[in-house]
């Protein structure tokens, strides 16, 4: 990877959305930030992301359909894909690793561990 990585955000919560902005752009990062499936497509589209958050429960939209459809995009194919989620059943879960997620952070998040995680699969996927 060359340059600062690029990250879509899609969450709704305009709080934790903008928390996790100022944080990932404290670390380096080129960070964008969407939840209307429209516009996160349309980014997806756009962008060569090296990192997807998405959140599972979202106004008008549903993660994992979320993370369906990106997987759909030639250059998110493989794209590492985190779930950060206040959804923390067993069965949530396992549907995010089971619709490609690379990992998964309950809310709330302590922002040290979120920041650590993110790089650490970024890191994690230029080795590939």
């Amino acid at each position: 990877m060359t340059g600062q990585p690029k990250i879509l955000i899609v969450e709704d919560e305009t709080s934790v959305a903008m928390m996790m902005v100022f944080l990932l752009t404290r670390a380096g990062c080129e960070v964008q930030s969407a939840w209307k499936i429209e516009k996160v497509l349309e980014l997806a589209k756009l962008y060569a992301f090296d990192l997807v958050t998405l959140d599972v429960n979202m106004s008008g939209a549903n993660g994992f359909d979320v993370c369906r459809r990106l997987r759909q995009i030639s250059n998110l194919k493989d794209t590492p894909v985190i779930f950060v989620t206040g959804c923390v059943t067993a069965e949530d879960r396992q549907r995010a690793f089971e619709f490609g997620a690379t990992d998964f952070i309950e809310k709330p998040f302590d922002s040290k561990s979120l920041v650590s995680r993110v790089l650490s699969q970024l890191e994690g996927s230029t080795m590939t």
